[in-house]
This record gives structure tokens, sequence and C-alpha cells, in this order.
């Protein structure tokens, strides 16, 4: 078993020297079933569907003009699953999206229809949120996920205009092992009102699994394929599972398998280029972990090993990539790629308001206009606007005559100013430090006392500035790339 604090120190499994991908690679695919035949229509109000993927997680196809379709299934496949088309709703079970049938049968011909009902709104605009490592291990967690966490998705949604769409994307670590918990999960998302596409994460999986073929048997009972996509407006969006169970308790790496990469580039094949495209992975394909904390090597669970490969099947599109895994808030953008690593639902395993990089307990939001997407990020229980903190002069040991400003949703896009009795002192210095509250909480082998295991992170959301021996008051304005003012104000004497 990993230690945990060596886990959050190094994020994953240490060492350059693992050469379990190269392996993987090469490995052969299984053969085709040409035995089983699954055959269907995808219709609503019994009028068919046309150009509707329909896939067993290997082969991808598609319906044709009265929305009927025919694949060979593959020895291994284990669902018969459509990419829900843009214009229609989401199908689901309390929350839980259903967009999938199990395959019941080797041999001969399955049967397997799909019923979609049109939505009476233009999908062009639409919401996502992404709830990032819930991670509730027993049911106090559990109380914490159904009373505050749920109630102020729901609380969010009503300040939108009605009839809005929203749907959410579970990334990950919906449970910490504790399959029974599954059912309180369920739970706090039916209260939400928004229906929820899953990922699997490290603690979703079986741990008594002899590989990672079959590492997501409990978890495919309850929510069924771990990769698919789906469609809503102009952009598609595509869940993938990166966390590859190593056969021993509590081992993995990121990794995506080469079915999985087979699968995608089917999938994406039946985009134009130039689309846009949300993936939702649980593992971040890549953090400034191994930056920030200047290590010489990159940790090998805490990041995808082939992300490459994906990023060359994203190249043609413009690509978000959503991750969680690590307990911080970041991003990242190159080329036509950003990576949204969040903050998660749970912050610090449930040990208080804050992750361990200063960002609060809550989740991402989406605002879809066309090929367009806005972000912000919701701290749980606090209004939309809340976006910064700042920390007097001292709170910092390391910076005792600065004040400190947390902007956990930063990019390199924003600006972040100051101002000190009512006069502009310019830019804030952004340093790679830790966050003062974090210390407090989270410093030290006793703390905090739920999980002692939890440490402060280095962050890159940190900004300074060395007020006057006479200032009184300090403000600070982060404007966002999308030219929205945020501001906090603290009284220094």
């Amino acid at each position: 078993m990993l230690n945990r604090r060596n886990f959050l120190r190094n994020v994953g499994l240490a060492g350059a020297a693992f050469t379990a991908p190269t392996v993987i690679a090469h490995a052969a695919p299984a053969a085709f079933n040409t035995a089983l035949t699954i055959k269907g229509r995808v219709h609503s109000n019994g009028n068919g569907l046309a150009g509707v993927a329909v896939t067993d997680g290997y082969t991808v196809t598609t319906t044709d003009k009265k929305g009927n379709y025919s694949l060979n299934a593959h020895s291994a496949a284990e669902f018969v699953y459509i990419s829900i088309p843009s214009g229609y709703s989401i199908p689901h079970d309390k929350g839980i999206a259903q967009f999938y049938q199990p395959i019941t049968q080797t041999e001969g011909n399955l049967k397997a229809d799909f019923s979609l009902e049109k939505l009476s709104t233009d999908d062009t605009k639409h919401n996502f949120v992404v709830w990032a490592d819930t991670q509730i291990i027993s049911k106090a967690d559990g109380q914490l996920l159904k009373t505050e966490s749920a109630p102020d998705l729901k609380q969010l949604v009503a300040q939108y205009p009605q009839g809005a769409l929203f749907h959410g994307i579970g990334c990950g670590d919906l449970v910490w092992d504790h399959f029974e918990l599954f059912d309180d999960y369920r739970e706090a998302v039916g209260i939400t009102g928004v229906p929820f596409f899953n990922v699997i994460g490290n603690h979703d999986m079986d741990l008594d699994s002899a590989s990672d073929d079959v590492s997501a048997r409990t978890f495919k009972k309850q929510f069924g394929p771990t990769y698919y996509s789906f469609n809503r407006g102009k952009v598609h969006y595509i869940v993938l599972d990166n966390v590859f169970f190593l056969g021993n308790a509590k081992k993995y790496i990121g990794y995506l398998t080469d079915n999985q990469l087979r699968w995608l580039r089917q999938d994406l094949a039946l985009l134009k280029p130039g689309s846009t495209v949300v993936v939702s992975n649980h593992i971040p394909t890549d953090t400034g972990h191994q930056r920030r904390n200047k290590l010489t090597e990159e940790a090998i669970g805490g990041t995808v090993a082939n992300r490459n490969q994906l990023y060359k099947l994203l190249k043609p599109f413009k690509a978000h990539i959503m991750s969680g895994h690590t307990h911080v808030n970041e991003k990242w953008e190159k080329e036509n790629l950003i990576e949204h690593v969040h903050g998660t639902v749970c912050g610090a395993w449930w040990t208080g308001p804050i992750c361990s990089d200063g960002t609060p307990n809550g989740y991402g939001v989406y605002e879809v206009d066309g090929d367009d997407i806005k972000w912000y990020y919701k701290s749980t229980g606090k209004a939309k606007d809340h976006q910064l903190r700042i920390y007097t002069k001292g709170r910092l040991t390391t910076a005792p005559d600065e004040i400190v400003a947390n902007v956990w949703n930063w990019d390199p896009q924003w600006k972040i100013e100051w101002w000190e009795d009512d006069q502009a002192k310019g830019l804030m210095q952004q340093r790679v430090e830790l966050d003062p509250w974090s210390v407090e909480l989270h410093g030290g082998p006793q703390l905090p006392k739920k999980h002692k295991f939890v440490e402060p992170s280095l962050t890159d959301h940190l900004f300074f500035a060395k007020p006057s021996p006479t200032a009184k008051k300090i403000t600070v304005k982060a404007t966002d790339r999308f030219g929205q003012v945020f501001q906090d104000t603290i009284q220094l004497a």
C-alpha cells in the first residue's frame, strides 16, 4: 500500500524506471467475437434518428437514415451504448445518465433499441459542472455531500433563467474505496436535479482485482461504461478511464489503454476539424507539480504517462480537458488545449473548508454558447463572485512583511492588482508558495486530526504585495480572462 503522505508529496508512484506502459502498449488486441451481432434502432417518438454513433467500446458505427444500426460485438465488450446526439435530453435514473445497455449474451443476435426525447429548447447554449473527488469514506462524509454540496448546486441552478440546461460530470473518486457509499453519492446527485455522467477514479476501483481489465466491475454495475461520449449543442463530450490498476491494492498509473485510444480515434473521426471537444478524466494529463516542487522525475501516478497520444488525437480540435485527483486547482494551456485541474468537492478529504492549496471546497461551472466556453469556480456555501481571499501581513511566516492574495481560479490571462488606501499600486507579484490558511489547518504530522496525511500544497495562484507601514486598507482586484472583475478588501489597522 502506498504511504499516503508520500503520495501527496509525489502525487503518485515515483521513479522513471517503471516500464509497464511500454509493455501494455505492445499487448495484442483481443479478437472479435463474430458469433454475436448487435442490432437495434435509435428513435424519438418512433421516428428513426440518423447518424447517431453506437458502440460496444471497440467499434463505432452510426445509424442509417431510419435509425437502424448493426455491429459485430467484440469478445470483451460488456455494453452497447450511444453517443447521445445534440438536441435531445439526457436519459437518466434519478440523475445518473442512462445511455447504455448491458450485453447479456455471447452469440446469436442481440436487439438493443434506444429511445430519446427531443428537447423543447435549443441546447446551443447550455451549462455543465464538474464535481471532482466527492471521495466519501463514511456516512458522515456522505451526509456533508447531501446537505451542503448537493443543495449548493441546486441553488446555483435556480439562479439561472428557468429552463437553463445543465449537466454534471462526476470526475472520479466518487467514493473512497467503500462501495456501499455509492448509494450516498447517487442520492446527492438526485438532490441536485442535474443529470450526471461519471468518471472512474483510483478510489472507485475494485482493489482485489487481478488486473486492470476487471478492476472496474463494481463501478460498471453502478454507472455503465468507463469510456464513452455524448453531445450537447455544438460541443462533443468525451469521458475516459485513465486510471490503470497494477493488480496490487492502491497501486496504479495514469495511462490510456490501446483499446481506449482505438475507440477514441473512431469517435473523433465523426467530428468536423475545429469542433469544440471536452474530455473528462480523473488523473490530470499534466500538472505543474514537478516544476513547483523542483522534482527531477515526474510522478507516474499523478499524470498520464502516454498523454501525448491523447494530444495527437485532439490536435484538430479546440479541446478542454477536465480532471481532478490532486485536490488542488490549477490550469495550463498550450496550443489548442487547456486543462482544468479542479479543486475538489471534498476539499482536503472533508477535513475543513479548503483544499490543500487554499482553494475552497467546490466545483467548476462552465457556460457554453455555441463553440465558446466560459467558466468560474463555485465555492460551496459562497456567492458566485467569491473568487479570492486576502491574508494580512505576517499570516504567511515566509513573507512577514507582505499581504498575500489567493486567487484560486487564476490562469496567466488574469490580471491581479492592488490598492493601498484607495491608491492604485499596480500588479501584485506572483510566487509559488503555500497558502497560509492551509499551513494552519494542514501543516505538520498531527494536522488535520481527521486525516493526518494531509499536507499544504505549493501553488501558483498566490500573489504578494508589500504595503507601507502606515497602510490602513488593502484592496485586491482580480480580472479574469473574460473581463469579469472580482475584489476583496481587508483592514490593516
